[in-house]
């Protein structure tokens, strides 16, 4: 693909409502003939775990609604602060997933790496959350920011999620 555009997303949540967007993106672009980079950062580094218990909040996130009774059902923020309301949200998300047959998020990263997304970990990010190299992944490389600034710089697309 010498001449191929590049896309660069910068990854930084790792809930799951927030897992879909990057992967789902860089899959779409990588089969639309792009090549596409996902620099890991922060939160969202929790992606690359070869094991993934995601979870999702209410806590800030004022848009959330889930559909329910032919409607939808707005989830306040004063619910998060309630005991196991995390727990639910959580699982109401994965059984609506499942519902409409939308890919887990290991699927979707499997695609990513049969699609050969390039995939980075900052090392940095590593270091800080003591995070093990054999917790996560196989054919991840590992960068500090210098390595992704090059990459954005290359590339026609770069969006932060």
């Amino acid at each position: 693909m010498a001449n191929a555009k590049r896309m660069s997303i910068i990854v930084t949540k790792g809930t799951l409502d927030w897992a879909y967007p990057p992967f789902i993106l860089a899959t779409t672009a990588a089969a639309m003939g792009l090549d596409v980079t996902l620099f890991f950062t922060f939160y969202g580094l929790a992606l690359l775990k070869k094991d993934l218990n995601l979870k999702i909040t209410t806590l800030g996130n004022a848009a959330m609604e889930m559909p329910m009774m032919g409607g939808h059902m707005v989830m306040p923020n004063l619910l998060g602060a309630m005991p196991g309301m995390d727990s639910m949200a959580t699982s109401m998300m994965k059984n609506l997933i499942k519902k409409k047959g939308v890919a887990s998020i290991e699927e979707l990263r499997e695609m990513a790496v049969e699609a050969e997304v390039r995939m980075l970990a900052c090392q940095m990010t590593l270091d800080l959350f003591e995070y093990k190299r054999e917790d996560l992944i196989d054919g991840i490389e590992y960068v500090g920011a210098a390595s992704y600034i090059e990459t954005a710089t290359q590339s026609e697309i770069n969006l932060y999620i």
